[in-house]
């Protein structure tokens, strides 16, 4: 034993020296063979090299995605094939009902998303809470089989508890209930909702995964879906949490802004699917689609093509970035772009110049007040790039929008739970939905350029006014983008 004290005594430095190039070296060879944007290998192999022990650690918490290859990957593949098997229904011609320009976008959605394109979809935008709220609670009033819920932020306030007493209801009638929270989003009210729901006897899980055998969070892979599915033909989905900040009843002239979507039909279906996937890999209980989608009911007209498009850091990475590349390039009149976190990557940002300079309008409209005050920082400092290709990017004036809505040509749309940054692109498990209808894709521009017509247009010159210290701050911030 005195040996050993001895040997440690005199080469300790040489053993922690030894101990540390071994983890730099490791994590820097991980980052090397398993990172596919040469950026983000390059940052990681800097960050463990230079930072010793620090910069290791890191790279195991944040850097390594464990999601892609989970062991699920075969179960959760025949979950969407029992999907396709479940709900077929005929297609209209794209080209005839959109424009001719959508038919190779329907070609690319067919590819990117596991999900088939369904005719038969009534699909109903609700503004804000005062809205989706009580459309939402009614339907679970109304369950008689099943309930599936899922959200980012469930938060336990005045909102959160008149759903958490719906649920209550619900399960008082037996109705078989599941809810998944992320857990990053749980954290957003004190105490977490989560612990009342299980009280009232509701089965209730947090999204999260494990590392080195701990329950705990990814800080880094956050569950962004909204979802709610009700007896096998109704669901709702798109960027609003579940929190009292959104209701104009409660929260007065201070109220945020939002878009939900009601849809009856396939799609609805696919909804449940999204949940059922993100479930089985949280729980290891598989749902069967036969036991909750029993009901098949027609959905009222108008009907229309639509589809779910999942993105998520497993074997979907990139698919809401693909899809929009996809619809930047088939564009031939307007695209118009609603973002509440607008940081697109160098890609994305070349295809929305391109749009423009292809003689395409491109109009953007990001919040003039924004809840993450480092967010609208960055998002400031990478705007002048984006104009200068020829896009016009407005601030709107009202209070903070978390819509998050595309139209193109009027005739197709895409709305959802990305953001179009790079957390939301690559991190993320989000949920959008592409749309094939012109009715829905003149109410989603009308509620665009309804936030334009009282909207600032930002230029070129605006933004060299900003004092140079602010706009030292922003570029700093941005350079942090990817992990805001």
């Amino acid at each position: 034993m005195l040996a050993i004290t001895q040997f440690l005594s005199d080469y300790w430095p040489h053993l922690v020296a030894a101990i540390s190039l071994t983890l730099s070296v490791s994590a820097a060879i991980h980052a090397a063979m398993n990172k596919n944007d040469v950026r983000a290998a390059i940052a990681w192999v800097g960050v463990v090299l230079m930072s010793p022990f620090l910069g290791p650690f890191l790279y195991l918490v944040a850097g390594i995605n464990r999601i892609r290859h989970d062991q699920l990957s075969t179960q959760r593949s025949r979950l969407i094939k029992d999907y396709v098997n479940h709900a077929r229904e005929p297609i209209r011609d794209i080209a005839t009902l959109a424009g001719p320009q959508f038919a190779s976008l329907r070609v690319l959605g067919d590819r990117i998303s596991r999900f088939p394109l369904h005719d038969g979809n009534h699909i109903t935008l609700l503004d804000s809470g005062d809205q989706a709220y009580p459309a939402m609670l009614q339907a679970i009033d109304s369950a008689a089989h099943c309930i599936a819920l899922q959200s980012y932020i469930f938060d336990h306030d005045r909102i959160g508890l008149q759903f958490a007493e719906a649920l209550r209801r619900a399960h008082d009638r037996g109705i078989v209930i599941r809810v998944l929270i992320d857990s990053v989003g749980s954290k957003y009210s004190r105490p977490p909702i989560i612990h009342l729901l299980r009280r009232y006897g509701i089965h209730t899980e947090l999204f999260m995964s494990n590392m080195l055998g701990l329950r705990m969070p990814y800080a880094n892979l956050r569950s962004h879906r909204k979802i709610l599915f009700i007896d096998g033909h109704l669901g709702f989905m798109g960027g609003m949490n579940i929190r009292e900040s959104f209701m104009t009843s409660l929260m007065g002239r201070h109220a945020a802004r939002d878009t939900h979507f009601r849809i009856e039909g396939p799609a609805a279906t696919q909804l449940f699917a999204v949940f059922a996937n993100d479930w089985e890999f949280t729980t290891r209980e598989r749902l069967r689609i036969e036991d909750w989608c029993q009901r098949t009911i027609d959905a009222p007209q108008p009907q229309v093509p639509a589809r779910c498009i999942r993105s998520s850091p497993d074997r979907f990475i990139a698919a809401t970035h693909n899809v929009l590349l996809g619809a930047l390039a088939v564009a031939q009149r307007h695209v118009r772009i609603q973002s509440p976190y607008f940081l697109p990557d160098q890609t994305l940002m070349g295809a929305l110049n391109t749009a423009a300079r292809r003689g395409i309008q491109v109009d953007i409209v990001i919040p003039g007040r924004n809840n993450l005050r480092l967010v609208n920082c960055a998002m400031t400092a990478q705007l002048a790039q984006v104009i200068a290709g020829g896009c016009r990017i407005w601030r709107s004036r009202g209070n903070f929008d978390h819509s998050k809505l595309i139209t193109i040509d009027d005739g197709w749309s895409y709305v959802g739970s990305s953001n179009m940054d790079p957390r939301s692109l690559r991190l993320n498990f989000e949920l959008d939905m592409e749309i094939y209808d012109p009715a829905m894709a003149r109410q989603i521009a009308e509620r665009i350029d309804g936030e334009i017509a009282q909207a600032d247009l930002v230029t070129l010159e605006s933004l060299k006014a900003i004092p140079f210290l602010k706009q030292l701050r922003n570029r700093v911030i941005w350079l942090a983008s990817p992990y805001l």
